[in-house]
């Protein structure tokens, strides 16, 4: 197959849209949503180059990616053997692998609605030819599976669904399927991936169930409950919500019982946000939906319940949920830290689709509030401006250890973009009756349907920017209406719905709404956190929108440990940090003022102009002699988004006010100032001495490295030093995160010498070899001179090694 390098730069030529049958106007909720297709967002602005960026680079880059690693070969394997069952194949990769190339036809499907382009058209069903081939005959399509039968993938199982609420992904693959179908069959009018999804959908409902003969499992990991809701309001077969039903009322009935897959009590007793932050926000959104489409009130009663744990006690500032790698998990109530956060980027979409359909269940403002915090912000950050490099964690603050990726071997964020970005149109506008919603600001033009007639608004504005917003009513046949304009909660003063943050600057911001350039007299701010003008509107008719937008410091509530004495800057809706390439000092160092003031300004990364923020500062570090100096220093800020475009550095989103939050920079040691080697690649090698200890072995707020997935070897570290020393100790904290991840103590570990030759020779007199984890590991020996210092380690036969920090004396 040809790779598809170059299908966004294809010449745009107009397609027909076909109809598309049962198009569903109403999906269940009070509140109904303007479709993405109707909205146009305007090129060049904030959103206009995210989603070019998208079209032309994020979508084609996946697309080859699909290709490079062999997700279209599963296919094409399992489609040979299903020909001829005597040829087998090796299976490698993620049982979820298959998705990949379904969220990217999603996004693609999106785009195609935006920018019709018959050469991806084209690409698209070349790739469904060869998804389609490995369909069997009763329509299960699991290539991890097919492609050798007798041995599948280890996570599979010996039979269908016998692993499914562990690690096989046979759902949550049948889910990502029936979204990119469903998007396709909207763009294209084809049902070609339509076909194919409603095939394994009936697989599905006839082998998985509580009947006899029926395997009673549930998705171990969800999704596949709102594309099933999806599914029947498109096809009006009502078997596809009762199977999503299914899945949510025997959560926590069937075989594994677990909060990791929220699995430990049945849904409508969860009230706290628990377990893997994906599968949780995925799951709330299918609730969400299945209780909308059948008037469960006992789901909305437990969404809600938990969506008031996440925004009071596990929500980061940035919108980000799951505090932990750990499960890449939510973690306990106030475990908010922020150099170890994980933030996943699919997390922070799939709390969009939570706070979306939160918004269309009760119309309050306030789940906007959420959402807008999280799109522009713990979402946006996880691709980058040019559409081409990701972030699978957001974490908060970095020393360096973080990079943006061209790609991941597990590549579910970077394809989650590929699918969320085109869709976000959708979020700008909702209707309700005679009620239009204004929801995001954004340059656009878009026609609504109004109590079955059309309205056609313009918006023009440069926000995230400044907050003027200019919304024009381009035609109207159904006249009077409602416009409900959103007030931003940080306009309103309230950072999040709840008291897990406040603003500490005394600032009251204000907004100004006229039509026509005068203020209606009986419009109002109503109880929702909408300002609604409610009037005859004419053509021409212009609604000026005003919100103060100045910085604002933020203070969390006390009991998140990792915030205390510390402050967060925003303007507007963006969350600014400060990061190495504008700051020529230590950052970590600098203590902002009790009062401090801001310059706005302008800087530029990545090509893209951006708004900088700019403060008074002291840095505080230790000199060589111990002894603390300050200096005055000018700290400047950039959005969080932003980050990481110039290099990998430090960076951080919480600033110390107090002294008790400081970290004054710490003095050069004989490791800090070494040149660093190692046997093979590692991941965040800079940590090994950067002078950060962990607290306890359960410390995640400092760097590590680690040789994962090596194992059953030896590896080693190198200290080049920068002249001739005696050394007589080192000291080593082993970085162990059983028993989920994969790393473990080493099986052991000693110190070699570099002699006068050349030749590494091991240290005499060694009074042991410690391997506790997280704590100061401590060898004493004979003194050496020496030009450098190797740490040799010996992996465990079944797991890797890791450690926080190698020091030497």
């Amino acid at each position: 197959m040809k790779r598809l390098m170059t299908i966004g730069l294809a010449a745009v030529m107009v397609l027909p849209m076909a109809a598309v049958g049962k198009q569903y106007q109403t999906n269940g909720y009070p509140i109904s949503p303007v479709p993405f297709t109707n909205v146009k967002v305007a090129p060049g602005t904030f959103w206009g180059q995210r989603l070019e960026a998208s079209r032309k680079v994020t979508i084609p880059l996946a697309f080859s990616k699909c290709e490079e690693t062999g997700r279209y070969t599963n296919f094409s394997n399992a489609a040979r053997h299903l020909k001829n069952p005597s040829e087998v194949f090796k299976v490698g990769g993620l049982a979820f692998d298959d998705t990949d190339p379904y969220k990217t036809i999603e996004g693609a499907s999106y785009i195609l609605q935006t920018y019709p382009d018959r050469k991806l058209v084209a690409y698209i069903d070349s790739v469904l030819d060869i998804i389609a081939s490995a369909q069997e005959p009763d329509g299960y399509l699991y290539t991890s599976r097919t492609q050798n039968p007798q041995q599948p993938h280890e996570w599979a199982g010996d039979k269908r669904w016998s692993m499914e609420e562990d690690l096989s992904h046979e759902l949550y693959n049948l889910g990502h399927m029936v979204e990119g179908a469903i998007a396709h069959y909207q763009a294209t009018g084809s049902r070609k991936f339509l076909d194919i999804a409603i095939r394994y959908a009936d697989c599905v409902c006839r082998e998985v169930g509580p009947n006899p003969g029926q395997a009673c499992v549930v998705p171990g990991h969800q999704i596949a409950e709102m594309a099933l809701a999806k599914l029947y309001l498109v096809t009006g077969d009502k078997k596809y919500l009762d199977e999503a039903k299914f899945f949510l009322d025997h959560r926590g009935k069937t075989t594994i019982v677990h909060d990791y897959s929220q699995a430990h009590k049945p849904v409508v007793e969860q009230d706290e946000a628990v377990g893997h932050a994906v599968r949780a926000a995925y799951m709330y959104a299918g609730m969400a939906d299945v209780a909308a489409l059948t008037g469960d009130k006992d789901y909305i009663n437990a969404i809600d319940a938990i969506w008031d744990n996440i925004v009071s006690k596990k929500l980061y500032i940035t919108g980000g949920i799951g505090a932990t790698s750990n499960g890449e998990a939510f973690g306990a109530n106030y475990e908010l830290p922020n150099m170890s956060a994980y933030c996943e980027t699919c997390a922070a979409i799939g709390n969009v689709y939570v706070n979306y359909r939160l918004f269309l269940l009760h119309g309050e403002s306030k789940y906007y509030d959420v959402l807008e915090r999280t799109l522009y912000n713990g979402l946006i950050s996880g691709v980058s401006l040019q559409g081409d490099g990701f972030f699978y964690p957001n974490p908060l603050e970095s020393m360096g250890q973080h990079q943006r990726q061209a790609w991941f071997g597990c590549a579910c964020c970077p394809s989650n973009i590929c699918r969320f970005i085109p869709s976000l149109p959708g979020y700008v506008y909702a209707v309700k009756d005679r009620d239009v919603y204004v929801n995001l600001f954004l340059s656009n033009k878009s026609t609504l349907a109004v109590a079955g007639k059309n309205v056609t608004l313009s918006q023009t504005t440069d926000y995230p920017w400044n907050g003027d917003v200019a919304v024009t009513v381009d035609q109207n046949t159904v006249g009077s209406f409602a416009l409900k304009i959103r007030i931003p909660g940080w306009v309103r003063n309230q950072v999040v719905p709840s008291n897990l943050y406040q603003y500490t600057d005394g600032k009251r911001l204000g907004y100004r709404v006229t039509v026509n350039g005068t203020t209606v007299a009986d419009a109002q701010l109503t109880s929702d956190g909408y300002y609604t003008i409610n009037r005859k509107w004419k053509k021409g008719d212009r609604v000026q929108i005003h919100f103060d937008m100045e910085p604002r410091t933020v203070r969390a509530n006390n009991k998140v440990e990792a915030d205390r004495g510390m402050i967060a800057v925003e303007r507007g809706p963006l969350v600014y940090c400060a990061e190495h390439p504008d700051n020529h000092f230590d950052i970590m160092g600098a203590l902002v003022n009790q009062e401090p003031q801001f310059t706005v300004g302008k800087g530029e990364v990545a090509g893209t102009t951006i708004l900088t923020l700019t403060t008074d500062a002291q840095l505080l570090n230790f000199n060589r002699q111990g002894r603390l100096e300050t200096t005055d220093q000018a700290l400047t800020l950039i959005p969080y988004y932003a980050w990481c475009h110039r290099g990998s550095g430090k960076m951080r989103v919480w600033l110390p006010q107090d002294l008790k939050a400081t970290n004054p920079s710490l003095p050069a040691t004989l490791a800090s100032e070494s040149k660093v080697g190692s046997s093979c690649s590692v991941p965040a090698i800079s940590s090994i001495n950067d002078r950060l200890v962990p607290k306890d072995e359960n410390d995640r707020s400092v760097p590590y490295t680690h040789w994962w997935p090596k194992k059953d070897c030896t590896e080693w570290l190198s200290y080049e030093f920068p002249e001739e020393a005696t050394v007589q100790s080192a000291t080593v904290y082993w970085y162990d995160d059983g028993p989920w991840g994969g790393c473990r103590v080493p099986q052991s570990w000693r110190i070699l010498y570099q002699d006068a030759q050349g030749d590494w020779i091991p240290v005499g007199g060694a009074d042991g070899y410690p391997t506790e984890k997280g704590s100061a590991c401590t060898v004493n020996f004979n003194p050496v001179k020496t030009k450098a210092l190797r740490l040799e380690v010996t992996l465990p036969a079944d797991n890797a090694t890791g450690l926080f920090e190698w020091s030497v004396r």
